[in-house]
């Protein structure tokens, strides 16, 4: 074979490499979520999870005078207040309406259904695990912010790491530069994870709830990538029309 020849072969070996890593990848995420909510779950009722979760929390209140003040100027937990809201489920389902709308006008029926899939997955999986555990939240007197139902795990952080990071794969496809890609992805996973650590800066979740929460919403994320990626591939093998039609290959 003329190197001319050997170009396109490698080309498509090292993108189907790429894309086989990506998989696993993606089944390492669920598996590492699925064990890390697990031990978290069992520490929870242990005594040193507990008294853990106690030094932190005690850590982000220093003033005795004021156990709902947490450290740090005045103008950080007004930050905190705004930037935890990103977690709410009224924030995220504008956002997420808006999204997808944007992507039905753009006839990504695949991505719109996942991502309505995945944040209403997000809500059960929230619920429903709160339901089972039934933990406690941290004592009124310490919270900045109000609170309902029970604790473990956070719905803030499982929300906001399964939409964000839904969303931030699916707007991945639009940019074919690496460079933005990865912008992409690094801001999503910054968003989650600072909507997280606010809920625990705020009083208003241990920090093992947070774990549990990312955890849990990383595994789900994922999931939903690996649905979206099965889908295209049987989409491929039976000629059928791609309902998201992918874009160039990165450049």
């Amino acid at each position: 074979m003329t190197s001319s020849a050997l170009r396109p072969f490698f080309t498509r070996a090292v993108r189907l490499a790429r894309t086989e890593f990506a998989v696993l990848g993606a089944m390492a995420v669920i598996a590492l979520g699925i064990m890390a909510f697990v031990e978290l779950a069992d520490d929870m009722t242990e005594a040193d999870g507990q008294a853990l979760d106690g030094r932190i929390l005690t850590m982000m209140r220093p003033y005795a005078d004021d156990p709902s003040r947490p450290w740090g100027p005045w103008w950080l937990k007004e930050a905190a207040s705004d930037i935890t809201s990103l977690g709410g489920i009224s924030v995220l389902g504008l956002f997420a309406t808006i999204a997808v709308v944007f992507l039905l006008t753009q006839r990504k029926w695949l991505s719109s259904m996942l991502l309505i899939v995945g944040l209403a997955g997000g809500v059960a999986l929230s619920e429903g695990l709160k339901a089972v555990f039934e933990r406690e939240r941290p004592p009124e007197i310490v919270q900045a912010v109000e609170t309902i139902n029970a604790s473990f795990p956070s719905g803030h952080a499982l929300l906001s790491t399964v939409f964000y990071l839904t969303l931030g794969v699916m707007l991945t496809r639009a940019f074919p530069r690496r460079r933005f890609k990865i912008f992409v992805l690094v801001v999503s996973v910054i968003m989650a994870l600072l909507v997280g650590a606010t809920r625990v800066y705020l009083g208003a979740h241990w920090a093992s709830d947070v774990l549990a929460g990312w955890s849990v919403g990383a595994a789900w994320a994922m999931a939903l990538w690996l649905v979206a990626y099965a889908v295209e591939r049987f989409q491929q093998a039976r000629r059928a029309p791609l309902q998201d039609a992918p874009t160039p290959a990165a450049i």
